[in-house]
Parts: C-alpha cells; structure tokens; sequence
C-alpha cells in the first residue's frame, strides 16, 4: 500500500475512513441547505443572519470545550462518539420535517443549530483524539492526514449534491437525507475489533484536571503560537461557507447549484492539500506558518476574481493552502501532545479552531453587508497574511532553529521546537511501553 493510504491498511481505520466520508457529506449538505434555507427562504439574503446561525452552531465549542475534553480522556471515546452522531441524525430529521410541513421559522433553525453545536462541542474533542486509538504512533501524522482527507472528500462531494438535491427536492428532503447519513458512524464503530484498539490510560477523576491541560498548553510556546494563527484564520478567514454564498447570490447572481459548486471547488484544493499531510512522516511548524500567509494572499486575490469562473478555479489553490495549513496544525498538536492530556489540548485547539468562528462570522456578515461581498473575503485573507508574516518573523527571533546539513535528497533539514517535541513524544510514548505503564 502506498506511504499515502498506509493506515488504511488498519481494520478499524478503514472502517473509520469511510464512515467519516459518509456521516461528513451528510454534514456539507446539511451546512449548505441550512444556510440557503436562511438566506433564501427565511431571510432576503442576509449574511448577517446567516451568519448569526452559524455562530449559533459554533458557539457551544467555546463555552464546552474544556469539559468536552475532559470527557475524552475520561470516557470511552468510542461511545461517545456514537451518542453525538445519534443526536445529530435526530436534530436532522426535526428540522427536515418543520421544512417539510411548512412550519420551519428563523428561531427553529438558531435553536437546532445551537442544539447541534452542543453535540459538536462534545464530538469534536473525542474524535480527534480517538484516531490515536486506531493507529499505532507511527502512523498518526498519517491517519491525521487521512482524516482530513475523508473530512475534504466529503466537502468535495456534499455542497455539490446538496446544491442540486435543493433544487430538484427542495431543502426539507435534504435534511432527511442528511439524518440518515449520520447512522453511518454510528455502525462502523459498532462493527470495529475492541481487541485491535490501541491501549490508552484512561484518565481518572481528580481535582483540577481542566487547569492541568490550560497549564500544559501553557509551558508549550509551539502550540500557543499554532493556536493564535488557527485563531485568526480560522475567525476571519476561513467563513468561506458565508463568503461564497454572498458572492454567488450578490455578484455573480448565481442560484442554489451553482453555490453548491463553489464550495466542491475549494474542496477539491482542500483534498489535495489532505492528501499532501497524508504523505509527511512528520509535520513541521514552519508549514503551519507558511501556509497561513500563502492562504491570506490567495484569499486577497480570490476576492478579485472578476467572474464566477474564475472564482471557482481560484477557490482550488486557496482550498490547497487552508488544509495544508489546517492538517499540519491538527497533526502537529495531536503527535506532539502526551496521550493522558490529549483529549484536553485537542478540546483547546477545537475551541479556537472553530469557537473562533462564532466571533468572526456575524463581523464577516456584517462587512459584507455594509461594504460588498468582496470586502468580506479582503478582510480575512488580510488578516491571514498579517497573522503568517508576523508568527514567522516572532519564531525566527525567539526560537533556538538548528539547520542541518546533510548529503542526501533533502541536503537542508530546519530543526525547530515543534521537531524536537515530537522525537520528545515519541521518546516518552516508547518508555511507556516498555515500562508497560
């Protein structure tokens, strides 16, 4: 098997992959019909309100996140996981059904989305951290990869066939068809071997446990600069779900499908920028901060394009840097990060991931709203570059980066923090093992 798929060849990974492809294209869809609902049926197209529902969904992450994790590394994360995908098939299904009924109204869907980003809050910690239970350590930077992978494949896959499906089934058949899409995890982790599960201590309950991960992240200057940037791009420039549905409606005057296609374009960047992580046995912190600035600057150039068309095809490269950035930083934290703490950092770093969304959104709605659609992806790609230039130029001042020489393909090896903590985390996970601690 090639070095790109080799998790694949891991049982329960495999039965991992595809569920998440499955259960993630039910995900697009649903965000897509959401947000064409708001901004067509119950609104006269506008972003602030769908970007007031998109908050909504989002901000639970910021308020739960810390408990979230906790619950990750206390519980069986594999039930878990099964009780959030349940609970999204069922918000699902009710909202299918006040469309279908004609009955649906504005504070229907900001109440299911805030319930939905309770159950998101909760999933998202424990699913991250679960991929280390699939996998041997070796492996994880490429399950990550390949996660991401399964994650953009659905991307790819979803806005497309929820745009048609709105307009040849209306909205309300979408979200029946995304409920069901949800049981997909629900069985293939029903249906994995517990004997193939790799072993994890799980955390017992003690005093101060939320503080001991905030103190661990604390004493680790490579993760708090990841999550500054995630935080920046993530808030202001990663709205592309708001941002392209004000641009198809606004400038190019386009229709539910053609909107739906946008956002398959940037995933088809997004996929191979997925599917890049997927190849690299370790993930380094000079691509998560190149890859922020290249995505700033992409953005800017996005926010130009003069037609649809080239809208689209420039959405491919912009989509490209997001994920390369986005993987390297997931990855970087979750093979670097001890295994006993894990489920909390990683509940930090989905708080700023996507808790940064509920600040950013309404603002990117409301630039949209009071100066153009173009305005509203200006303002993000900005940002990113500024937040890429300036963490590049902090780390090279502040950080002990050793160059290596070698006689090989790769002559240049940059040796920095984010390198040597994972030979640190490989080091200490190799002790564990032979201690059988």
């Amino acid at each position: 098997m090639s070095r790109t798929f080799h998790s694949l060849r891991y049982f329960n990974f495999r039965l991992w992959f595809f569920g998440n492809i499955i259960a993630s294209t039910g995900m697009w869809m649903q965000r897509v019909a959401q947000d064409w609902l708001v901004l067509t049926v119950l609104t006269q197209n506008s972003g602030m309100q769908v970007g007031v529902v998109t908050a909504l969904q989002f901000l639970p992450i910021l308020l739960l996140s810390p408990w979230a994790g906790l619950l990750a590394d206390r519980l069986n994360r594999r039930a878990l996981l099964q009780a959030m995908q349940l609970a999204n098939a069922l918000l699902g299904l009710i909202l299918g059904v006040l469309i279908l009924t004609n009955t649906a109204q504005l504070w229907h869907v900001y109440v299911l989305a805030l319930l939905g980003g309770v159950a998101g809050a909760i999933d998202s910690p424990a699913r991250q951290a679960f991929v280390s239970e699939l996998v041997p350590p070796v492996s994880l930077s490429n399950a990550v990869g390949l996660n991401s992978t399964a994650f953009n494949a659905a991307r790819l896959i979803g806005p497309a066939v929820s745009g048609l499906l709105i307009d040849a089934i209306g909205t309300g058949w979408v979200m029946i068809v995304t409920a069901v899409a949800f049981f997909a995890p629900v069985l293939t982790l029903a249906l994995m071997r517990s004997a193939d599960l790799v072993p994890r201590k799980v955390v017992k309950r003690s005093p101060g446990q939320i503080r001991e991960g905030v103190s661990y992240v604390k004493n680790r200057p490579d993760i708090v600069l990841i999550l500054v940037i995630v935080a920046v791009v993530s808030g202001l420039g990663m709205n592309f779900q708001l941002t392209s549905a004000l641009m198809a409606t606004e400038v190019y005057g386009k229709a539910a499908g053609e909107y739906g296609i946008l956002g398959s374009f940037m995933a088809v960047g997004a996929l191979s920028g997925s599917l890049l992580a997927a190849r690299r046995a370790q993930p380094r912190l000079r691509l998560i901060v190149s890859g922020a600035a290249i995505y700033g600057l992409l953005e800017i150039v996005l926010a130009l394009a003069p037609t649809y068309e080239s809208f689209a095809v420039l959405a491919i490269p912009t989509g490209l840097a997001m994920l390369t950035m986005v993987t390297a930083a997931n990855a970087t934290i979750q093979i670097t990060t001890d295994e006993t703490v894990r489920g909390r950092v990683m509940a930090l770093y989905s708080m700023i991931f996507l808790g940064a969304t509920p600040i950013g959104s309404p603002f990117i709605g409301w630039v949209g709203e009071q100066f153009g659609a173009r305005w509203s992806i200006l303002v993000g790609g900005g940002a990113s570059l500024a937040v890429g230039v300036i963490a590049g130029v902090w780390g090279l001042i502040h950080w002990n980066y050793r160059v290596k020489f070698h006689v090989s393909t790769h002559p240049i090896e940059v040796e920095g923090p984010a390198e040597r903590a994972y030979v640190a985390a490989l080091v200490a996970e190799a002790e564990r093992n032979a201690t059988g601690k």
